[in-house]
């Protein structure tokens, strides 16, 4: 099962023996649990042929629910103050990053026109970071703003 688990011929092989002998049928509830690991759950339903519901009876799921319960609040309360934490992070070195090309450019052009300003808000700390060799190598405000991204790129960083 863990070293072929991801093809559902080996969970239907696993499936059959356990229910071939009748001490072992009681497991079947572990076998899907660990398919699932490896197989989308629509495809464990099916190849166990019943729904969660049996999963939900069976005393592995009550101790695992049990279990996961009180750890899964602990590990999302961790997980939730280290998301905010590094979400706060990135948005200090976002503005940390604005605030400075912001100075270059009003430095390097004696101009920084609210338009910019509202452009550059939209780039994430790497993309603004990139942006200070170009405004230095810029000739111009316009050469410059031609090497500012149309749009943000959101998903990074």
């Amino acid at each position: 099962m863990l070293r072929d688990g991801a093809q559902p011929q080996v969970v239907i092989r696993a499936l059959d023996m356990l229910r071939q002998d009748e001490k072992l049928s009681d497991l079947e509830p572990l076998l899907a649990f660990f398919a699932s690991f490896v197989l989308d759950i629509p495809v464990v339903q099916q190849i166990m042929r019943w729904d969660m519901n049996v999963l939900r009876e069976s005393p592995w799921y009550q101790e695992i629910l049990e279990q996961g319960l009180v750890e899964g609040m602990e590990k999302g309360m961790l997980k939730g103050m280290q998301q905010g934490m590094l979400k706060g992070m990135q948005q200090g070195m976002q503005q940390g990053a604005l605030r400075q090309l912001l100075r270059l450019v009003r430095v390097r052009f004696q101009i920084a026109p609210p338009s910019i300003q509202i452009r550059l808000q939209q780039l994430n700390a790497d993309q603004l970071e990139q942006l200070v060799d170009v405004a230095l190598a810029a000739e111009s405000l316009d050469e410059f703003m031609l090497q500012v991204p149309a749009s943000p790129d959101n998903g990074k960083h």
